[in-house]
């Protein structure tokens, strides 16, 4: 009970990153005063929130109270996803939106974190991994799922949905789930770390959104990307500072961590721009409903889900690199393939095609670059590592979802919309083909030879040579290969 109820707060939390992409339009329609780069707030409010408090949630959970907090994190997610049902202005849904964000911030780190301590080391593997495959389901039902409630009934209904999933998450976490927490827990999460981050965050995304509105040059968008630089550059002061950061500079100062991350983070904002790209796409210029908009989405996932555990295997012997340098390069192939759709539908011919290619490009390179950034760090940093990287990868979400929109935007006619389309689909494959660039620095590890360990010296001179997570990748991918839209 304690695994079904740890890995139904993971569905919910991530759930919700897919399944509104789908709706878009459908929101975008039930308020017409509002355009769709104020709409998009919607999207990044989430993303951002998340981004920001991943990390001293995580560090909260441990200190008060893993059950405690995942409890509070349903609670607040089911009721989060109420009012956002409710909602009566697109400013209200995206004010509630950024509460159910922070609550999926809450479930999220928690429900692993009870996983773990659940089960003794020889079941952890398999417990993990089912963790794992709620994440993927939840990943892989959001667009269809979204696509059906929108069809049969109406967008608000995507919400709704939450309400009996969670009752039942918090009735069996209730029963099910026995308290833990870590005495050693920092006493004072870095909530001022994250408050920086998520303004620093907020400013960059309404640069993007509003610079085609507002003028690239206005005084408007210089300030906001003005004021995201100052407040990113008290960020890292702050975190150099701080004993227990949202960013921590010493897992940084690895370079597998380093590049794997940035790399995340590129090939994230590259994919989640291409996800609510795709809707925009399919709903605006083929006219098609959400129902269909979401299916189309099952041959990429379908792709990236056959490849995802094979190139877990690949990486483990041959290196991470070679794996995702491939990967980059087909995703970017298939996202370019998109630019030749024609205006007329023809999902056999023009959409599959690529989008299987393109997916199987996110099964190779996006569950090999997190994989690849916690490879060299410290078992004592692990879950700082983890949660930091979800951090990057959330970031790009924010970049993407943002950059999408902006690019897109409100297109005066069909080919207006189409070129617009094609620009975004341009920019999002080099993006990706940047992070394979960032990626190829990654350094070969696998059977033929590891690391050395000089790179958790220049992370943490003063270790007690601590051993270093020797999991294999394989085994890592096969946690979060499928779930290649993890929060």
């Amino acid at each position: 009970m304690a695994l079904v109820a740890a890995s139904g707060g993971a569905f919910l939390g991530l759930l919700d990153a897919t399944i509104v992409n789908v709706s878009f339009p459908d929101i975008s329609a039930s308020f017409p005063d509002a355009d769709r780069s104020e709409l998009s707030w919607v999207l990044d409010g989430y993303f951002i929130v998340v981004a920001a408090l991943m990390v001293p949630a995580g560090a909260l959970a441990d200190r008060f109270g893993r059950r405690r907090l995942f409890l509070l994190g349903v609670v607040g997610f089911v009721l989060s996803s109420l009012l956002c049902a409710i909602a009566p202005s697109w400013e209200s849904l995206v004010a509630f939106r950024v509460v159910q964000g922070a609550s999926s911030a809450i479930l999220i780190p928690s429900s692993l974190a009870l996983v773990l301590t659940e089960f003794p080391s020889g079941q952890r593997a398999r417990a993990v991994a089912a963790w794992g495959a709620s994440a993927a389901l939840a990943a892989a039902a959001g667009p269809p799922l979204g696509g059906a409630l929108v069809e049969l009934a109406d967008w608000r209904w995507i919400f709704v949905v939450n309400l009996p999933l969670g009752a039942i998450v918090l009735w069996l976490g209730v029963r099910g789930l026995r308290e833990s927490r870590d005495e050693q827990a920092p006493a004072r999460p870095d909530l001022v770390g994250a408050a920086l981050a998520a303004l620093s965050l907020g400013l960059l995304a309404l640069a993007l959104v509003e610079g085609g509105s507002w003028g690239w040059q206005s005084g408007r968008v210089l300030g906001a990307l003005g004021g995201a630089l100052v407040l990113g550059a008290v960020l890292v002061r702050h975190c150099a500072r701080h004993p227990h950061p949202v960013v921590d500079p010493a897992l940084m100062r690895i370079p597998s961590f380093r590049l794997g991350s940035v790399g995340m983070l590129l090939f994230s904002a590259a994919m989640f721009a291409v996800i609510l790209g795709n809707v925009l796409f399919l709903t605006g210029i083929w006219h098609y409903t959400v129902l269909e908009a979401g299916l189309a989405a099952v041959p990429g996932a379908l792709a990236s889900t056959i490849v995802a555990r094979p190139a877990g295997a690949v990486a483990e012997r041959y290196g991470h690199r070679v794996v995702i340098v491939p990967g980059v390069v087909l995703y970017a192939v298939g996202v370019i393939g998109l630019t030749g759709a024609p205006e007329a539908p023809d999902f056999v011919g023009a959409w599959v095609p690529w989008s299987f290619t393109s997916g199987i490009g996110i099964g190779l390179a996006f569950p090999i670059l997190g994989a690849a950034a916690v490879e060299h760090v410290e078992q004592a940093r692990f879950g700082a590592a983890c949660a930091l990287s979800s951090t990057f990868r959330q970031v790009g979400a924010v970049i993407g979802t943002a950059g999408v929109v902006a690019i897109v935007g409100d297109p005066t006619s069909i080919a207006d919309g189409m070129a617009r389309a094609d620009r975004a689909y341009l920019v999002a494959a080099v993006v990706s083909l940047v992070a394979g660039v960032v990626a190829a620095g990654l350094r070969p590890t696998g059977r033929s030879g590891l690391v050395e360990d000089e790179a958790i010296s220049m992370a943490n001179p003063d270790h007690r040579h601590l051993p270093l997570v020797r999991e294999p990748v394989a085994r890592v991918v096969e946690i979060r290969g499928p779930a290649r839209f993890l929060v």
